[in-house]
């Protein structure tokens, strides 16, 4: 498929999703531990999903100045601090959960097999 160009969708978080997901980390980790994150031209294939259904995508902050681990994603110096792992975990639960406990899932109107690739 290289001779078709497929044009990216943008990747826009839905709006009552973001929230959602902001109060959560706030009750969760505190207020200042919350921070937005910086619009960025990266390549999202994600966007995809967000057509079809609400989708938001937060990001869980690695940096140690402590254990140097502050290098870029894509790095060949990037390390995580394996510290932020359960607490990105924990996060990821309680915003789904708490959704989940609040909203009301809609069917899908298509087959997942009928998303755009």
């Amino acid at each position: 498929m290289e001779d078709r160009h497929l044009p990216q969708p943008v990747m826009i978080n839905d709006e009552a999703l973001y929230k959602h997901a902001k109060n959560v980390g706030e009750a969760l980790l505190g207020e200042p531990n919350v921070q937005l994150f910086p619009v960025t031209m990266g390549w999202e294939d994600f966007s995809f999903f967000s057509q079809r259904m609400p989708a938001a995508i937060f990001v869980i902050g690695t940096m140690n100045e402590t254990l140097k681990s502050y290098q870029p994603l894509h790095s060949p110096y990037f390390f995580i601090d394996e510290e932020a792992l359960p607490v990105g975990t924990a996060l990821n639960a309680a915003v789904a959960i708490s959704y989940l406990d609040t909203h009301v899932m809609k069917t899908c109107e298509e087959p997942p097999s009928a998303f755009p690739i």
